[in-house]
């Protein structure tokens, strides 16, 4: 273990980053748990955690495990209490016990499909059917790059009636705390509700929908566990866990695996679609058949990622969305560990660059020889953003017309967030138009329907074109990480649960309890790169 000087603030938090010991690279959603206590955390897309410092005086040991590496156990009492702790893991050596010859007989290779199907058939054996709870950390957030923004934070208690019933029926949450986090950015847009139906200052899923299932976050983020939802609909492409999954993909085996003491089958599926792909992987016990984890990521075959470079699938193409499910063992029995369901949607932002304001200027003039009276008139346009005065050089870039005449130029200037038009005063007809704007202007006022003003090929200094909506992508990620389980957990009639069709942060009732203190938010760093 090394120390990070990146971080040097002291709160009531130890701060550690987990790495992949040859690579440098952070170890995302490994399991950080406090020895003997059944109380941990998950690491951040960084690879950070945070634990009470309080722990550190109890004199504690931590044990961190992730699938791929071997368990490491430290101290808390060598954890620096100032700085961000760096925890390098080093990846285990798997042995195909499998495909070893012997004299005597060779061990016969499982197929895929026949490991998955004995995973299915053994998910009420390994999986709780009893009543139990799990306590632990929920998060939901973008990423707008490596910029977490919107960040909501809640310590909740879900109260499962065990995988013999329907989840979304049965399953209660109640609410210990919960917070919008305002040291995150709040970003107004990217907060809206989904909207398919304009094409405009809104939020959409491109080639993709994403449906409320009639509750909030949370109950989005949990239809979105096939495993506890095997004989249910979860999402596009899984659809029934236990009668679909194996119809719907084709099946190959990868690497064995392991985590802690526990060797893995890694079974690898795909399925491809005219416009989707979809990839997956399943970690099954050796032992009993367990699932472990499962990823799950669906792409959109006409579009490549900005990055250039192939994700873990290998792919280069956009993602869709992506789930992973991870679970672990407590006492006989297989329970969520956590799930993390994150989509890529789209923001049409209003243009940056605009015409905000056309006034008319008049200024009249004797001639000094003819003793005439000169008319000057001339036609201001003041826009949003400063003018790349490069973009706005020629009067043909402006079309001005008065009650549906055309007004004529012979000049322009710009300057600033303005250009000044100068309109012609060649012919008769146009000084008539003129004349009639100025009394109009002067009298009753103008507005867009009399005077109309379109532009082209505008810029600002900025590049951004004049009325041109843009779009982005974020990632909006919903997370649940389970810090303890609570096996045998019968619900109490007294607690307040969480109104699932109203939005996890609005008004919805905290109940802490007595323990309160033995759970904490596992908040990430304001940025990945940090």
């Amino acid at each position: 273990m090394s120390h990070l000087f990146v971080v040097a603030q002291r709160d009531e938090f130890i701060r550690g980053q987990l790495l992949d010991a040859k690579t440098l690279e952070p170890i995302v959603f490994a399991s950080i748990r406090i020895k003997d206590r059944a109380l941990g955390v998950i690491s951040n897309l960084d690879g950070s955690f945070r634990i009470p410092m309080k722990y550190q005086e109890y004199g504690d040991i931590i044990e961190i495990s992730s699938m791929g590496y071997r368990t490491k156990e430290l101290l808390i009492h060598d954890f620096s209490r100032f700085v961000t702790n760096t925890v390098r893991l080093q990846p285990a050596v798997f042995e195909l016990s499998e495909a070893t010859v012997s004299a005597k007989r060779k061990r016969k290779r499982m197929k895929p499909r026949e490991i998955v199907q004995k995973a299915i058939d053994a998910l009420l054996e390994n999986y709780p059917t009893e009543p139990y709870v799990q306590v632990g950390y929920y998060r939901d957030y973008q990423l707008d790059n490596d910029e977490y923004v919107n960040l909501n934070e809640a310590i909740m208690a879900v109260h499962d009636q065990g995988f013999d019933a329907i989840d979304s029926a049965t399953t209660r949450a109640a609410l210990y705390d919960y917070k919008a986090n305002l040291d995150f950015r709040r970003d107004t847009l990217a907060r809206k509700p989904y909207n398919y139906s304009f094409k405009g200052d809104t939020k959409i899923i491109e080639k993709g929908y994403l449906s409320a299932y009639g509750g909030n976050e949370f109950t989005i983020l949990s239809v979105h566990n096939a495993i506890r939802n095997h004989r249910i609909n979860s999402y596009s492409f899984v659809h029934r866990f236990d009668t679909d999954l194996l119809k719907e993909h084709s099946f190959s085996r990868d690497d064995d695996s392991s985590i802690g003491e526990e060797s893995l089958y890694t079974i690898k599926f795909i399925r491809k679609l005219p416009v989707h792909t979809a990839y997956g992987r399943l970690y099954i016990s050796k032992s009993d058949y367990s699932i472990f984890k499962m990823d799950y990521a669906v792409y959109d075959e006409t579009k490549n990622n900005k990055s250039g470079v192939p994700d873990k699938n290998g792919t280069y193409k956009q993602p869709v969305f992506e789930v992973t499910t991870s679970y672990r063992r407590y006492k006989d029995k297989m329970y969520l560990n956590y799930i993390s369901f994150n989509n890529v949607f789209k923001i049409w932002e209003p243009p940056k660059l605009t015409l905000d304001r056309v006034d008319i200027r008049f200024d009249n003039a004797i001639h000094p020889r003819l003793s005439l009276t000169l008319k000057k008139r001339w036609i201001v346009l003041t826009f949003s953003e400063f003018l790349n005065a490069d973009t706005a050089k020629n009067t043909n870039q402006f079309n001005v017309h008065f009650k549906g005449k055309k007004i004529a130029l012979e000049g322009l200037l710009v300057a600033d967030n303005q250009v000044v038009l100068y309109p012609k005063v060649n012919t008769n007809r146009q000084i008539e138009i003129l004349d009639e704007l100025e009394f109009i202007a002067k009298n009753e006022g103008i507005n867009e329907e009399i005077l109309k003003v379109m532009t082209k090929g505008l810029k600002d200094l900025n590049g951004n074109a004049i009325g041109r909506w843009t779009t982005k992508d974020y990632h909006q990620f919903r997370e649940f990480f389970v810090q303890e389980v609570k096996a045998d957990d019968l619900v109490p009639e007294q607690r307040l649960f969480m109104n699932n069709r109203k939005p996890i942060f609005d008004e919805q009732p905290i109940v802490k309890p007595d323990n309160f203190g033995d759970y904490w938010m596992n908040t990430p760093l304001k940025t990945i790169n940090n």
